[in-house]
């Protein structure tokens, strides 16, 4: 019964979070990326800050300082930046591809950067993913625009950002640490104001958008952690990927976007080659811990 709830809200929240995909796009064509940016930021640490208070968890200035957690949030803010500005001007379909090859560059991170042993089926894996991500992009095709490198860079920012978390205070609460995440990209877009001379707006659309955004994306959050909280990791992580069924619905559905073959086909290469990499991690999982 937990399982499947936990599934549930795995779903909801991928559904959710595909959701402020879109927000951020119809954001983006009423308002400055900056001003976006800046009220993502604020309204998701606000809301994540008033949820710790709620259930009590600890909130403590010096934990902020820690090395790790400032490092994580220097992530954030290149993956934020890349990921809203990726948003903003590239086709939904495509940053959805391109998003879900997060889970192979954490795999590949973690081999290289934290020593985890990573075998020769899951190494090509990852080979085959960044296959699907090139065919997605196509860096040397008529149609690559070249804003499709910051969906890559928000991309490997946010990877970057999964690896580090694991090295953070085990005794910070996760949302707390979201929360500081969401702020650290207050300043950026207020940086991203300034370098590009332009002016926040407060229309009726722009602002309904705004808060459409912030609330949909904080949902999703407390989904998907509540999901990783009641169910184990191994029974809820493969529906991660629904998300790229639901960005991909809503680019077709909300703003008119037509997959093409090459878009489709490296979508499939990804979604295979991660659930790929996560069936095999369970399996080695398992067998571990039948040895010990």
């Amino acid at each position: 019964m937990y399982v499947l709830r936990a599934i549930g809200l795995m779903v909801l929240g991928m559904a959710l979070l595909a959701a402020s995909d879109a927000f951020i796009k119809l954001s983006s064509q009423h308002a400055p990326t900056g001003q976006i940016m800046m009220s993502i930021g604020a309204g998701g640490a606000g809301l994540l800050l008033v949820l710790a208070r709620l259930r009590r968890m600890p909130i403590r200035a010096a934990d902020a300082l820690h090395r790790m957690v400032l490092l994580r949030n220097a992530l954030e803010m290149v993956g934020g930046l890349g990921m809203i500005i990726g948003l903003s001007k590239i086709p939904l379909s495509v940053m959805a591809a391109i998003m879900q090859t997060a889970p192979l560059v954490v795999t590949m991170g973690a081999a290289l950067f934290l020593g985890e042993e990573v075998g020769w089926r899951r190494w090509s894996a990852i080979a085959v993913g960044l296959v699907g991500m090139l065919m997605v992009i196509r860096p040397f095709g008529a149609a690559f625009t070249g804003w499709e490198i910051f969906a890559v860079v928000g991309v490997t920012g946010l990877a970057a950002r999964d690896l580090i978390t694991r090295l953070a205070p085990a005794h910070v609460p996760s949302v707390v640490i979201s929360a500081w995440g969401f702020a650290s990209i207050i300043p950026v877009g207020l940086a991203l104001l300034l370098v590009t001379a332009q002016t926040p707006v407060a229309t009726p659309l722009a602002t309904t958008f705004i808060i459409g955004a912030i609330a949909v994306t904080t949902a999703g959050y407390v989904c998907v952690t509540t999901a990783m909280r009641i169910a184990p990791a191994s029974a809820v992580s493969p529906f991660r990927y629904s998300r790229l069924v639901f960005t991909t619905a809503l680019g077709m559905l909300v703003f008119a976007e037509r997959p093409d073959g090459w878009t489709l086909a490296g979508a499939a290469l990804i979604l295979g080659a991660g659930l790929y990499s996560f069936l095999r991690e369970r399996r080695l999982a398992r067998s571990a811990a039948i040895a010990l």
